[in-house]
């Protein structure tokens, strides 16, 4: 994996800290941190249905893959519609733990680039989750 994927993958955490973090520091409300923590996570999410959509794309296996490669995207809009209740943080936790499963069952990556992709993302998904239970734990 390049340093600059792996260098910028753990820069992507900065925000899901920061946001629990600057509520707990009182640099923020908790109003706050939750509407910018929920934005960031959704669009993060949406990010990674990109990467479905590529691999669909460039494996031209189009079936179900192209509307799977959407649901990520779907998914976070939503949340951002219905920000305000908790459960947001639970379905987008969960929908981060759904992609690095999919990715890691079906992506079409050579096995060796795969391999090294999916340790990568189980470590910031990891993190992503802890976060995200982070927030859960502040607002109620």
């Amino acid at each position: 994996m390049p340093y600059s994927a792996v260098f910028l993958g753990i820069a992507g955490l900065i925000p899901f800290v920061a946001m629990p973090l600057a509520y707990q520091l009182n640099l923020l409300s908790l109003t706050q941190s939750a509407v910018y923590f929920v934005q960031y996570s959704a669009v993060l999410l949406s990010f990674f249905g990109e990467v479905a959509w590529w691999d669909a794309i460039s494996t031209q296996r189009y079936e179900i893959r192209l509307l799977v490669a959407m649901l990520p995207t779907i998914i976070g809009w939503l949340c951002l519609v219905f920000s305000h209740d908790v459960k947001v943080f639970g379905v987008l936790s969960l929908s981060y733990v759904a992609v690095l499963i999919y990715d890691k069952f079906i992506l079409s990556l050579p096995k060796e680039q795969i391999v090294s992709y999916i340790s990568l993302r189980m470590g910031l998904t990891s993190v992503v989750v802890i976060c995200h239970a982070w927030m859960i734990y502040l607002l109620v």
